[in-house]
């Protein structure tokens, strides 16, 4: 039975600064390394045969981490492809020139396929402001609705509503496509992005997301029985 893995990233030097990250790319503590190496034990002997992730160096460490423990043995090697939209002379060459082999063997090879429709919320005007600042600057109460609200976003960010609307469209155009192909998929992504994902797959209301939490480091697995998603770990 194919498989969705699902992983936040471990922590972040801005998760361990109280800071808000949104897109700014920082990478992981050394707490968030050892997240990472756990969260993969946990996964060594799972099958996995396509790895996606966003373009945030956390989310990236973390997914080459925890594939750094496991049992199959093959080389995680990153996809990159002609998206048909005007490219860089620089960009095209990296398409180029980053391809193995016609004849290579393939079978040790898993995949890895790099997305901005995964990254975390971006958290606009709050981007790399202290959390605790804000809340004295703006109050408890308004700093709790732009982080916990579904549809209202802080200053010239998204809501997770907002988040939803380019998860939900990859998840339909490109996970689901290649589960549905028996592929299982590993997916090492951020706190708001996987929560609005796990908000569809669960058939979560807009006032039941705002409790669920996305634990750093942590792997969960979703198996589709009976046209319902059922959570297996995690």
């Amino acid at each position: 039975m194919a498989s969705l893995i699902l992983m936040r990233h471990g922590q972040s030097m801005w998760n361990a600064a109280n800071l808000f990250t949104g897109w700014v790319d920082v990478p992981l503590t050394q707490v968030g390394i050892d997240e990472a190496l756990a969260g993969g034990q946990k996964l060594a002997d799972v099958q996995i045969d396509e790895v996606h992730t966003s373009t945030l160096i956390r989310a990236q460490m973390t997914a080459m981490l925890a594939l750094s423990q496991h049992n199959s043995g093959k080389t995680p090697v990153f996809q990159y492809s002609d998206s048909g939209e005007v490219m860089s002379d620089d960009e095209r060459k990296m398409v180029e020139w980053s391809q193995m082999n016609a004849g290579s063997d393939v079978s040790n090879i898993l995949p890895v396929y790099v997305s901005w429709q995964l990254n975390e919320r971006m958290y606009g005007d709050l981007q790399g402001m202290n959390k605790q600042a804000t809340r004295e600057k703006f109050g408890d109460e308004q700093v709790k609705i732009w982080r916990r609200s579904y549809d209202t976003p802080p200053p010239n960010g998204e809501s997770l509503e907002l988040t939803a609307a380019r998860t939900i469209p990859y998840l339909q155009s490109t996970l689901l496509p290649a589960f549905d192909e028996g592929k299982n998929l590993f997916i090492a992504a951020h706190g708001n992005s996987l929560r609005s994902i796990i908000m569809h797959l669960e058939g979560l209301s807009k006032e039941e997301v705002l409790a669920l939490e996305v634990p750093t480091g942590v792997p969960m697995i979703y198996e589709l029985q009976d046209e319902q998603w059922i959570r297996t770990m995690g």
